[in-house]
């Protein structure tokens, strides 16, 4: 997700990075919907003002802070505290043709585009990033072996990359 957050009451404070707005998407993903959950999506939104963003971001913003279905937001919890705790997740995973597998994945972090939550993080089987659309994930669970700490910037698309020093 692009990095979207421009609207800001003090001049001096730096935007938020996709990483930082992933990471709150994530945390109120999940909060079901109490009065708390409702006016912290309503924050999310007024951070992040749409007013001068395309279709893309609009759509993505929307999908932010809209609650979850209760099948999700499960498996959003279970995602969370993978991430938080650095374990490795088991997921039971249908691609978009329909096949279903098996993946031990070292969850980094979650972030939305356009209509769409994606786990995003290092997927065993595959020896590589990946993306898992959140409703093509048809079970997970934790298999409490730890993963390797990875910084979410790395595997954020759309990040602006810092030119290293010589």
């Amino acid at each position: 997700m692009a990095n979207v957050a421009t609207h800001r009451t003090d001049p001096t404070a730096t935007d938020l990075t996709a990483a930082e707005i992933a990471a709150l998407a994530l945390s109120l993903a999940h909060l079901g919907t109490g009065p708390q959950a409702a006016t912290a999506r309503r924050a999310l939104r007024t951070l992040l003002d749409t007013r001068s963003h395309d279709d893309v971001v609009t759509a993505t913003l929307d999908t932010l802070t809209e609650t979850l279905d209760a099948s999700t937001a499960d498996r959003a919890r279970v995602v969370a505290a993978a991430i938080t705790e650095h374990r490795v997740v088991r997921l039971c995973y249908g691609d978009a043709g329909a096949n279903v597998t098996i993946r031990e994945v070292e969850p980094v972090t979650c972030l939305v585009h356009r209509d769409h939550w994606y786990l995003v993080g290092w997927c065993r089987m595959r020896r590589g990033v990946r993306a898992f659309r959140f409703d093509r994930i048809l079970a997970v669970e934790s298999t409490g072996l730890l993963a390797r700490p990875r910084r979410a910037d790395r595997y954020l698309p759309f990040q602006r990359r810092v030119a290293a020093a010589a």
